[in-house]
């Protein structure tokens, strides 16, 4: 076992990794529910960016129906974010046995 020969090949699956996690930052993932009335925007790190409301779901009488539009927008937004970002990284540590790397 080489020990530098290790030592290199991790500093440039670091190097590698953070380059991907930049990139994934700058990546959009847009999600809709309701038939697009709720369409929500997320980053490869997770945030939400944007959100759109078509009016035409905005009733007073009925929040819930809404609250349930936003969040499944929101939610299916941010996990194809994350699906993203564990697919890119899984592709890098491919066959390598790192503890706390769940990719």
């Amino acid at each position: 076992m080489n020990i530098a020969k290790m030592m290199k090949q991790a500093q440039a699956m670091q190097q590698n990794m953070e380059k991907v996690q930049a990139e994934l930052a700058e990546k959009s993932f847009e999600f809709s529910s309701g038939g697009g009335m709720v369409t929500a925007v997320a980053n490869g790190e997770g945030s939400l960016t944007s959100i759109k409301i078509d009016p035409k779901v905005v009733d007073p009488e009925d929040i819930e129906m809404l609250e349930d539009l936003i969040f499944a927008a929101v939610d299916g937004a941010v996990k194809e974010g994350k699906e993203a970002a564990a697919k890119e990284m899984g592709a890098l540590t491919q066959g390598m046995n790192i503890p706390g790397m769940p990719f």
